[in-house]
């Protein structure tokens, strides 16, 4: 067996009477995050994770700002495409774990359905995808409200031919 680790990183500001989305759900707030797409940020960090796990680039070299094909998007179609790109190079998902870093709202009663929909959309296990969430304890722009940060480690395998 063949495994590879990669990271994801994404920030995103967060806007007034914007939706939220965040692990393929809506969540209800004041301010929503904004960004060329539907701006989830753990869609995006698992997708940076598992591309650069493959040694395929990042989630902005496959899915440009510049593109209008991906304005608006919900970012569960790119976490599916990503997933169709790793698999048909031979890859299947170990694991994710991701951490969101933001001041408010409280994210941990909301996690169980992000799993959910996000184990759907990957077609892998819940317990295969871990969420975290934890603030900035009132530093930085996560602290002043202005934005939302993400992070995740993906470790994806494949049969070793010899």
């Amino acid at each position: 067996m063949k495994i590879r680790v990669g990271q994801g990183y994404d920030v995103h500001k967060l806007v007034e009477g914007h939706p939220f989305w965040l692990g393929g759900i809506q969540i209800p707030h004041t301010h929503g995050a904004y960004g060329h797409s539907d701006a989830d940020i753990i869609c995006h960090v698992i997708c940076d994770a598992l591309l650069g796990a493959a040694n395929m680039r990042n989630i902005g070299y496959h899915f440009s700002d510049k593109d209008p094909r991906w304005k608006g998007v919900d970012s569960k179609v790119l976490l599916t495409e990503v997933m169709r790109m790793i698999r048909e190079a031979g890859w299947e998902v170990g694991n994710v774990d991701v951490t969101v870093v933001l001041q408010e709202p409280k994210l941990n009663l909301h996690i169980p359905a992000m799993k959910t929909c996000l184990a759907d959309v990957m077609n892998i296990a819940e317990d295969d995808i871990a969420i975290k969430a934890t603030t900035s304890e009132h530093m930085g722009f996560v602290g002043r409200k202005e934005g939302i940060a993400g992070f995740c480690v993906a470790l994806i395998e494949k049969e070793f031919k010899v």
